[in-house]
């Protein structure tokens, strides 16, 4: 049986060896990646947009986010599980940031991850303090995409680029224990993983991080949009399509079902 992995071994693979993380929102999906090599689920908020139908992240509720990480844990997977904290369920008070990070941790998550840099330290500080690891969240933050002007890179400016190096600074001083880095100019992102001591993991940063994430319905070719930064492994679209056809031709045609799927009691 594989083991388990921890944060410590995330520690460990900083500039030796390259981190793996995907989302999963369900049991069938996690029990799956359990019987890979696969370092670090991710139940995100991202659910919202791939699994419930939103057209953004800030409507999945705390609710949504227990309810899917239960339904990961349940497969027991050996991989860092990791639970997103949504939006508004920590930027109210630091006591409500511990009390649902708690709630993460008790419905079977490892981790939590939350967006934002300088401006949710104490609320990072609060949680490690109460023994829950927190991964950071900097660059193109979804939550905060109405503040960010829209889904677009950030960066561009020098002053941009400077304070994402400083929130990611100050992140890890305060406790994370890794920083995701999304859709940010390749060479901030190298230049922010060379300054921190705590691993990168990337998704539309280029490949300088020290590990890269992806939403597993853009890899699986699920999705509705493909994001630039995303590939595409295998095309589930056409292949569900394909089998739902021939379903529906078997059934209209009367070849399904045959022999083999049903019982009588004649024979």
């Amino acid at each position: 049986m594989r083991k388990k992995v921890t944060i410590r071994d995330f520690l460990k693979k900083k500039g030796k060896e390259k981190i793996t993380m995907l989302t999963a929102y369900d049991y069938p999906t996690s029990r799956i990646i359990s019987e890979t090599e696969l370092d670090s689920i991710l139940v995100g908020d991202s659910l919202g947009m791939v699994v419930l139908g939103y057209n953004n992240t800030q409507k999945v509720e705390m609710e949504d986010i227990i309810r899917h990480t239960s339904a990961v844990a349940r497969a027991n997977p050996p991989q860092l599980m990791v639970a997103d904290m949504p939006f508004l369920s920590y930027e109210i008070s630091v006591e409500e940031g511990i009390r649902n990070a708690g709630l993460l941790i008790k419905a079977g998550a490892d981790a939590v991850k939350l967006e934002g840099g300088v401006e949710v330290i104490d609320v990072v500080k609060g949680i490690t303090k109460a023994g829950i690891p927190v991964m950071g969240h900097i660059g193109m933050t979804p939550q905060k995409y109405l503040k960010l002007g829209g889904f677009r890179v950030v960066g561009k400016s020098e002053e941009e680029a400077e304070l994402l190096v400083e929130d990611a600074k100050a992140l890890e001083k305060a406790g994370a224990f890794a920083v995701v880095i999304e859709n940010t100019y390749a060479d901030i992102a190298e230049k922010i993983t060379k300054t921190l001591n705590i691993p990168t993991i990337c998704i539309g940063a280029g490949p300088s991080c020290d590990g890269q994430v992806l939403v597993i319905h853009d890899l699986l070719g699920f999705s509705e949009i493909k994001p630039y930064f995303a590939k595409n492994y295998i095309n589930l679209n056409e292949i569900i399509k394909n089998a739902v056809s021939q379903y529906n031709n078997d059934v209209k045609s009367g070849t399904f079902p045959s022999k083999e799927n049903y019982k009588d009691r004649a024979n």
